[in-house]
């Protein structure tokens, strides 16, 4: 679950699950956004992300539809191709295998494809002339239909070539504390990099509307005790660099943990945060509901406001 501060936004704040299977934690995020949806009237729901290996692209439609009809249209969606998993090819646990030629990447970009398609509305099945129901004349679309749903999903990309194909498309982006290094440059510089990609391929595709652009930080202001046990060490003020598969070397992007005053200072020389126009602050939610509050109230009340993030 995640914070979102938009610097040019009239909401404050909401929240974005985190979706893994094989994990303790939430594995299927529609039931959980319909109550949320329920419960709460102005903020945004969504999630950060979806794995697209795992989808029936048809049975998510339909799941996304009437989450985002419950929510008044409040749902944004984020999907990706995925992130490490708990265990080796847990898609195939769940029926989806590539074709052959494909890999599970392609597959996932496929089931990409199709969710966007039937989320536009057009009517694709030939229709029963014996139906149980009345059916509205032409092919049918799957329903419940939510207008104004695909303008809201958003890609999670790893490298710029990712997040080049999710603007020809037409999907906002989510850029999140790791990418694939493709230049050697520090985490913050690549990712401002990929999002001004990002923007150029979408002015060059010719959408009518702007996209949205977020990135995703791991932000403590250490203002109490609690803080400085928590995060106090200074471990992760540095980038790393890591392995996702066999070659793929991968930059995983520093945690700020500090004083107010140091964070603002530091914060501001975030090229990729200046690029963006909503960040997703990453909370720990083995520390419990509370804390995590804290965490929040502490960087709205002491860093936001000197940031000019609303």
């Amino acid at each position: 679950m995640g914070y979102r501060g938009r610097r040019r936004g009239a909401r404050r704040g909401w929240p974005y699950f985190r979706v893994h299977h094989f994990a303790r934690q939430l594995g299927s995020p529609f039931p959980l956004l319909a109550a949320v949806g329920v419960k709460t009237k102005r903020i945004e729901i969504g999630t950060a992300v979806i794995d697209m290996r795992y989808e029936n692209p048809l049975y998510m439609a339909e799941d996304a539809g009437a989450a985002d009809i419950i929510a008044g249209g409040r749902l944004q969606l984020g999907i990706s191709r995925g992130s490490p998993e708990q265990v080796i090819d847990g898609w195939r646990y769940f029926g989806y295998v590539p074709p052959e030629g494909m890999t599970d990447a392609d597959m996932a970009r496929r089931h990409t494809d199709v969710l966007l398609e039937v989320l536009g509305g057009k009517g694709f099945a030939r229709p029963n002339p014996r139906p149980m129901f009345p059916n509205p004349p032409g092919l049918l679309r799957l329903e419940p239909y939510s207008e104004g749903l695909r303008d809201r999903i958003w890609w999670g990309a790893g490298t710029n070539a990712t997040a080049e194909w999710a603007a020809k498309l037409g999907m906002n982006l989510q850029s999140s504390t790791l990418k694939i290094d493709e230049s050697g440059r520090p985490f913050h510089v690549q990712q401002a990099e990929q999002i001004r990609i990002f923007r150029e391929a979408w002015k060059a595709a010719g959408h009518a509307r702007e996209p949205r652009v977020s990135v995703s930080r791991s932000i403590f202001a250490l203002v109490d005790d609690r803080d400085q046990a928590y995060f106090g060490r200074g471990n992760e003020k540095e980038d790393t660099i890591g392995f996702l598969g066999d070659d793929a070397r991968a930059i995983f992007g520093r945690s700020y943990a500090a004083e107010p005053d140091v964070l603002v200072d530091q914060l501001a020389k975030d090229e990729a945060i200046a690029e963006a126009d909503t960040l997703l602050l990453t909370v720990p939610n083995q520390l419990g509901v509370d804390y995590n509050a804290h965490v929040i109230e502490a960087i709205l009340k002491h860093v936001a406001p000197r940031l000019a993030w609303r």
